[in-house]
């Protein structure tokens, strides 16, 4: 009986470690931008499979960028504080060939399903995300440039994109102004988390903005970028978003923005902790948002 409560252990751990190479918490942020587009988008809302089946591809492109992130970076991440105990790799849960292994697989599965149920640009798109994240930005633009995550957040971005393709089989102004929202938001975001963990991307050597230009650079950086992600968020009501949207948008904004600039005007990184646990409940406001505007007027109009 104990062998088997072991074995069931062993299994558990793995199937867990599995599971956290994709990175949840992320993931939870691509899925519910991709849904997001889906409901604007419409065509897709009375067939639930081919919804749903959209998800499942974007967990999987998704999940296999991420997977090969950790593959690449697994001997940064057993120095850095911040990874050292929380991501598989490090903490043995699955091997390097399991992850690779993985990560190729989930990508596969993926870009096939794009293909074969949907369209052959919304595979094309998949593909491209993967390649761009996994290899451009991890192993050339993370170690190369402090304005890394600027052009290493488009591969974060595309869910909206990718989700409008494979539904449509083209692409309109609504999908690229949720791509811009997720483009310039992940900038402050994560260059919160470099000023609060500075040290640690000091130890294995990534040229983070704040490491390399300075944390008053990078706090200036941040009160820029938030100020676009906000722009970007009101473009969106010049396309029909209604009186729900505009509450949700301008009340997030605000506290975005103001949180940004104290952190400027202040010296104290501790405040980037607070600044970087907003900004994630900034982006799932906004986008729940979007989704609750577009049913709630969509049932009003019926």
């Amino acid at each position: 009986m104990g062998h088997k409560l072991r074995e069931k252990a062993v299994v558990m751990r793995k199937l867990n470690g599995f599971f956290l190479l994709m990175k949840p918490t992320i993931m939870m942020l691509v899925l519910l931008t991709g849904a997001t587009s889906l409901v604007l988008e419409k065509s897709l809302l009375p067939r639930p499979l081919d919804f749903m089946l959209v998800m499942i591809g974007l967990l999987l492109t998704g999940g296999s960028a991420n997977a090969f992130n950790m593959y690449f970076e697994r001997n940064i991440d057993a120095k850095m504080t911040r990874t050292r105990y929380r991501r598989p790799l490090p903490l043995g849960m699955v091997s390097p060939q399991e992850a690779l292994i993985f990560a190729t697989l989930a990508g596969i599965a993926g870009v096939t399903l794009f293909g074969a149920d949907f369209n052959f640009a919304s595979a094309l798109l998949a593909l491209f995300t993967i390649i761009y994240y996994s290899f451009f930005y991890t192993l050339f633009l993370k170690p190369s440039t402090p304005y890394n995550v600027v052009i290493g957040s488009a591969a974060g971005s595309m869910a909206p994109i990718i989700a409008w393709v494979a539904a449509s089989g083209a692409i309109t102004i609504i999908p690229i102004i949720l791509f811009s929202i997720v483009f310039f938001w992940s900038p402050p975001h994560f260059w919160a988390l470099a000023l609060f963990k500075k040290d640690d991307y000091k130890e294995v050597s990534l040229p983070m903005l704040p490491v390399v230009k300075g944390d008053e650079e990078a706090r200036f950086q941040i009160l820029l970028y938030s100020f676009w992600a906000v722009a970007a968020s009101i473009l969106l009501l010049m396309v029909g978003a209604g009186i729900i949207y505009l509450l949700a948008s301008l009340a997030t904004g605000f506290i975005l923005i103001y949180k940004s600039f104290r952190m400027h005007s202040g010296q104290d990184n501790r405040m980037a902790l607070g600044f970087f646990k907003f900004s994630i409940i900034y982006l799932f406001v906004i986008f729940l948002g979007i989704m609750a505007d577009s049913v709630i007027t969509s049932m009003m109009v019926k």
